[in-house]
């Protein structure tokens, strides 16, 4: 007891959070293997299992549940004991996690990671992608990045720059088979591509114009859950997609893509950085936050 390491409590807290050794192992750096034999080893040397494995899942027993239950709020304690002495570096060092849907972590990678990079060489940044929702404190992040609307409320919400906006496009050669559509609710007679949202839902196409609102439940023979697919499968023409702007704006510059109810389609509200409410924020965060502050400052320009 008396050589536990911080690194095998993390280790711990990490699968019970993946609920699998080799998504843990991915996520704290190491080998699946390498994590197995400390989890091992830890075990021997507290007396009881802490997991119950079978070659298809991971669950806690009854005292490795206790064990997170105890053992992750000091852990947070030490984080945030740690982050309020960091904060007194001249410096910033040390690492940031950040959680966020694949097409925010695209929005934030060039105009501010890089720059945050280039400014503070000592820190490090660590970007996991996913499109489901998650409980950033519970699963060890210290910031999310997701669309205003889906900002946790008990969360600080830093806004990143403009406004986004939807935009219904289609291919050249759908729309020479099936004509366009001059309305919202025109595209119910259409092949729409539908998309899958992280909570298991379809997403409900939203318009809005001149104050009158309009959300669809559109049909297809295809769902998904990635933007990158959808954009294909309309590119091949099999059906009208429903995309943030900025991720096919090229598509539209080229031709490839062609633009309908563009009037249906207002500004919506933008990307958002949230984190919890701490009081001690270490100095890489103090000034990752205000970097993002400041460039989305600049983005949205003189008031």
């Amino acid at each position: 007891m008396d050589r536990l390491a911080v690194n095998d409590l993390e280790a711990v807290l990490a699968i019970a959070r993946k609920g699998s050794f080799r998504a843990a192992a991915v996520d704290l750096g190491m080998s699946a293997t390498a994590l197995s034999h400390a989890i091992g080893k830890l075990e021997a040397d507290l007396g009881v299992r802490l997991f119950n494995r079978t070659t298809r899942s991971v669950s806690l027993t009854e005292a490795g549940r206790v064990f997170v239950e105890q053992v992750g709020p000091t852990l947070q304690d030490m984080r945030s004991a740690l982050e309020g002495v960091r904060a007194h570096r001249a410096t910033p060092s040390g690492t940031i996690r950040i959680n966020a849907a694949p097409f925010a972590a695209r929005a934030i990678m060039s105009p501010l990671v890089v720059a945050f990079l280039r400014r503070y060489p000592d820190m490090t940044i660590d970007i996991v992608t996913e499109g489901r929702l998650i409980d950033v404190v519970a699963d060890g992040f210290d910031l999310g990045v997701r669309v205003a609307g889906l900002v946790p409320s008990d969360m600080i919400a830093v806004p990143l720059g403009r406004p986004q906006r939807y935009a219904v496009v289609g291919s050249p050669r759908y729309f020479a088979r099936h004509g366009k559509p001059r309305v919202p609710p025109d595209l119910l007679h259409h092949t729409c591509i539908r998309v899958r949202l992280p909570d298991g839902g379809l997403f409900r196409w939203r318009f809005e114009k001149d104050g009158e609102i309009a959300q669809l439940d559109v049909r297809g023979p295809v769902i998904l859950d990635e933007g990158s697919l959808a954009r294909i499968a309309v590119r091949e023409s099999i059906g009208i997609g429903f995309f943030l702007e900025q991720d096919i704006l090229a598509d539209i510059a080229s031709g490839d893509l062609i633009r309908i109810l563009d009037d249906w389609t207002p500004p919506s509200p933008g990307l958002c950085l949230y984190y919890p409410g701490r009081r001690n924020l270490s100095a890489g965060m103090k000034a990752f936050l205000a970097l993002a502050r400041e460039m989305a400052a600049r983005e949205r320009g003189p008031a």
